[in-house]
Formats: C-alpha cells, sequence, structure tokens
C-alpha cells in the first residue's frame, strides 16, 4: 500500500439541518478510513429529492457553524456554487480535474442511494473517478445477483469492484468498500417536524445550529421528506 497517496474523502447530502447523526457518521468514517480529508458536500438542488425548504446559503451557514472547532471534517462548497440540479458525476469530475489523476477520492453513500445508484445521471462513470464507500448498518444485506434480481446491476458492480480500505490508499478510483457502522438515529425531518409542531430539537444538533435556526425562525412549519 502506498503511503504517500492523498486521499480525499466526500460525504454529501441536503444537511436541512445537518446534525449530530450526519457529523459522527462523518467523523467516523474518517477515522475508519484514514483519509487526509473528509469533505461534507452539501448540495445546491438535490436531483433526487424535493428541493430544500431553506436556502443553500442558510444550509450552508448551519453547517459552518456546526464544523467550526472540528479540523477533521470540512466545509466544500463547490455543489452551492453551481447552479442547476446536482449532480454527483460533475461534482467529482470537477474535483479530479483539480486535483490531477493520483489523488484518491471516495464517495460516501448510504445503501439507501447504493440501491438507486442505476438512475443516476452517468452512475457508470463514477467508479473511473473515484471509489464508492457504502456505509450499512450492522445486519443489512447487500443485494446478491443470485437471489436479488430487482438489484442485478448494484450486484454485479459489487462483485466486479469490490475493495477494501487498503485499496483507498493503493488506488486513485475504482473500488467499492462497505463499511458497517452503526448510525445514530436522527434525521432532518424528524427535526424540522420538531420545530414545526412547537417542540424542541435540541441534544439532536449542535447548539450552535439550534441557535440559528431560532435566530433566523427556520423551519417554523412542520416538513417531510430529506435525511
Amino acid at each position: 500500500m502506498s503511503s504517500n497517496r492523498y486521499t480525499i474523502a466526500l460525504f454529501g447530502g441536503t444537511f436541512d439541518p445537518v446534525h449530530f447523526g450526519h457529523l459522527r457518521m462523518a467523523l467516523e468514517l474518517s477515522q475508519a478510513l484514514k483519509v487526509d480529508e473528509m469533505r461534507l458536500v452539501p448540495s445546491h438542488q438535490p436531483r433526487h429529492r424535493q428541493t430544500p425548504g431553506v436556502s443553500a446559503e442558510q444550509r450552508r451557514q448551519m453547517l459552518a457553524l456546526a464544523l467550526d472547532g472540528c479540523d477533521e471534517l470540512q466545509l466544500d462548497e463547490r455543489e452551492l456554487n453551481r447552479p442547476g440540479p446536482t449532480y454527483t458525476v460533475d461534482t467529482l469530475e470537477e474535483l479530479r480535474a483539480e486535483l490531477g489523476e493520483e489523488v484518491s477520492i471516495s464517495f460516501c453513500m448510504g445503501l439507501d442511494s447504493l440501491l438507486t445508484l442505476p438512475s443516476w445521471h452517468r452512475w457508470e462513470r463514477l467508479l473511473q473517478l473515484a471509489h464508492l464507500v457504502v456505509v450499512i448498518r450492522p445486519g443489512w444485506k447487500l443485494p446478491r445477483q443470485d437471489v436479488d434480481g430487482s438489484h442485478g446491476a448494484v450486484a454485479a458492480l459489487l462483485e466486479k469492484h469490490a475493495g477494501g480500505i487498503a485499496d483507498l490508499h493503493a488506488q486513485p478510483c475504482g473500488r467499492l468498500v462497505v463499511r458497517e457502522q452503526t448510525l445514530l438515529p436522527i434525521s432532518s425531518t424528524h427535526i424540522r417536524y420538531l420545530i414545526g409542531s412547537g417542540q424542541s430539537p435540541r441534544f439532536l444538533l449542535p447548539a450552535a445550529v439550534l441557535q440559528y435556526i431560532e435566530d433566523n425562525q427556520l423551519y417554523r412549519t412542520a416538513a417531510t421528506g430529506g435525511q
């Protein structure tokens, strides 16, 4: 394994609002994967989810407040600065052009995202640009070609490109790494519901983020959609 290859991991989402589930997952992944950088990338207009209820700038400010003082996690604003729908392949192409061919780039996602991968824009290109790191909850099963025909393309991808953490440091792209991790049962949907119904979401998200929400009177109407 090459110890000289620089490694970057991306953790995307709407962060509407950011909460401790996002932050803890990103921090644990950063430590487990032993990457040089773990970047949180808020999406501008996610293709597979409804448009966030607050502005892109408000979500950026909340994420910046959450990451203040945490050197292990960085904010990457590139998707917020790009108009139109957010496509992961565009982000990875832009980052690859900036960093060159030798830097290792990993894009982190959940199992639910992996299962919808064939519907993503130019999804076949993703592994040519980066590694994919898939986080699954303990006990969850990955699709297999011989028993799960409904996710045949994903199962084939898993079989062909399966790798481990060492591959993230040895190669710049091309591997699919599965990481089992216990996730905090917190969702942005529930936080928005609590605020919209007049209840407190305290201890589910950083105090500075909650203060920002209160100061700007965000999420006063209960909403659904988005994690």
